[in-house]
This record gives structure tokens, sequence and C-alpha cells, in this order.
């Protein structure tokens, strides 16, 4: 990794996505499908300058552009295994938001692949909890009212009900 952030951002993003898809009671298959795409979910910052991944201010617009452009260059290093082609959409859609202002395609709602909507949520809960980028880190509590918050919007709202769950219920 390219920053000190995503080896570790990526383990936790995996074990809450687990924790998610188990809550749900999804099949063991797909929990483990979703378990590697989280894993892998930032593979494609490879390509983002270190200044930018590492950078405690807000992100230029200009920077924002090079950052958006992870999820499509991490789906072109991984298109190739065989093996891997299940995770693919998850990949390329964990920044897609349920209204539909999310890249990099603008997906909305339930076009978004389900894991993609868990690795979403995942994602930004070890954001907001591990004190990435320039907000500051929050409490478990303070990051679950954010979900709460987004829910609608940025998260699909039954991805945060069963991701609190888990949360609440200590399966995470």
């Amino acid at each position: 990794a390219k920053d000190p952030f995503t080896k570790e951002h990526s383990h936790n993003v995996a074990g809450y996505s687990v924790a998610i898809a188990r809550e749900m009671g999804m099949p063991q298959q797909e929990i483990d499908i979703i378990k590697y795409a989280s894993l892998l979910h930032d593979i494609g910052k490879i390509s983002v300058p270190q200044e930018i991944l590492i950078k405690t201010d807000p992100l230029t617009p200009e920077e924002y552009c090079v950052l958006q452009k992870h999820p499509v260059v991490g789906v072109s290093i991984v298109k190739d295994i065989k093996f891997m082609e299940k995770e693919i959409p998850i990949i390329l859609h964990h920044h897609e938001r349920f209204d539909g202002k999310g890249y990099p395609n603008g997906l909305m709602g339930r076009e978004i692949p389900l894991g993609a909507r868990i690795v979403a949520a995942a994602d930004a809960y070890d954001a907001m909890t591990s004190g990435r980028g320039y907000k500051g880190k929050l409490s478990p509590l303070e990051a679950q009212e954010e979900l709460k918050k987004g829910s609608g919007s940025q998260f699909s709202p039954e991805i945060v009900e069963f991701f609190i769950s888990a949360l609440e219920g200590g399966k995470v």
C-alpha cells in the first residue's frame, strides 16, 4: 500500500462487511465474495499519488477527480483473474450512493449491487472511526449516528439497519 492506512482499512472493511452479510443471513458463498471484494476494494488506489492519499486537508476538485478513478482502475487490475469475476461489481461500485450521487456510474438504490452497498457502509464506518482524512476520528456511537443520517441518501437503509444491529449485538 502507498499509504499507512490502506492495509488495515481493507481488513477492517472486510470484517465489518462480513458481519453485515452474516446479520442479513446471507449464504457463506456470498459472504466470501463480499469478503474478498472488500479486501481488494481499494486496490485501484495504487494509481493515486501518495500525496493525495495522505492529505489531511480537503481535496481540491482535481485531486478528487483523480481519487474517483480508483474503482475503475481496481477493476482493470483484477478483471483478468477468473475467480474474481463475482467481486468485480462490488469493487467497481463501492462508492456509489443510494441517492445516485456516487461514482463511477451514478447508480441509485437497488441498481447498486448488494455487496457494494454493504462495502460502502463498512468503508465509511471504518473511515469515520479510524480518523482517516481531514474530518477527525469519531467514536463508534458517533459513526453509527452518521450512518443513520446518511441512510437513504448515501447508504442503503436496510444495510444501515443490519450494520447497526450487528454492532449493537457485538457481532463485529
